[in-house]
C-alpha cells in the first residue's frame, strides 16, 4: 500500500505506467526504472511511496478492483428490474467490463494472481476480492432458492466468470464480452429455473 502523502495525479501516472509496462513486457520483465521513465518520475519516488514492484502491483490492483466494484455498482443502480436474474446479469456485466477485460488489465490480473501465491499481502487482497464476488452472487441466488443450493450456484457462477475471463487471457485474444455474457446468462437461467424454492 502506498505511503500517505502522494499526490493523486502522480499516483495515477504511476498506476497507468505500471499497466502499460506490464502490457508491453509482462510483470516479470517490468522494472522500476521502466515504469518510472514511462511515468516521468524518478526511481526514488516509486521506492519511497511503494517500496518495490510488489507494492506498486498492489496499488495497481487496488485501482483495478476499485474499477470493478464501480462497474458492478453502476450496473446495479441502473436497473429498473430488481429481480435476481437482472441483478446477477448486472454483476456478470460488471465483471466483464472493459476496465477488467482490456489487454493491460488482463495481463496485470494474471501477474497479480501469480504473485499472490507467494506474497501474503497480495494473497489477502485476492481473497477479499473473491469473497466479495461470491457473497454478492450468493445473496442474489438466496432470494429464490435454499441456502445450500444458493451457495453451490454462486460458486459455479463465480468459477464460470473467472474461467471465461481466464481462457481469454491465456489465449491472448480479445475478450468476447457478448459470448461470455451469453454463457453466464444461460447458467443463471438454468440455476434459477432448476432451484427455485417451492
Amino acid at each position: 500500500m502506498p505511503k500517505v502523502g502522494m499526490q493523486p495525479i502522480r499516483r495515477q501516472q504511476l498506476i497507468e505506467a505500471t499497466l502499460a509496462t506490464v502490457n508491453e513486457v509482462g510483470m516479470h520483465d517490468a522494472t522500476i526504472a521502466q515504469i518510472a521513465r514511462r511515468a516521468g518520475v524518478s526511481n526514488g519516488i516509486i521506492s519511497h511511496y511503494f517500496k518495490d514492484k510488489n507494492g506498486l502491483l498492489e496499488a495497481t490492483m487496488r485501482y483495478l478492483i476499485g474499477h470493478l466494484g464501480d462497474a458492478v455498482k453502476l450496473r446495479l443502480q441502473a436497473l429498473d428490474d430488481n429481480s435476481p436474474t437482472a441483478r446477477l446479469q448486472a454483476i456478470v456485466a460488471g465483471n466483464f467490463d472493459v476496465s477488467q477485460t482490456n489487454s493491460a488489465a488482463m495481463k496485470t490480473w494474471l501477474a497479480f494472481w501469480a504473485s499472490s501465491l507467494h506474497q501474503p499481502q497480495l494473497n489477502r487482497l485476492q481473497q477479499v476480492n473473491d469473497r466479495r464476488l461470491y457473497s454478492n452472487l450468493c445473496a442474489e441466488f438466496r432470494r429464490v432458492m435454499p441456502q445450500p443450493h444458493a451457495r453451490l450456484a454462486a460458486k459455479g457462477l463465480a468459477a464460470l466468470i473467472d474461467g471465461l475471463w481466464l481462457r481469454s487471457a491465456l489465449r491472448g485474444v480479445a475478450f468476447n464480452q457478448q459470448q461470455a455474457t451469453a454463457l453466464a446468462t444461460e447458467y443463471i437461467e438454468f440455476q434459477l429455473g432448476m432451484n427455485r424454492s417451492p
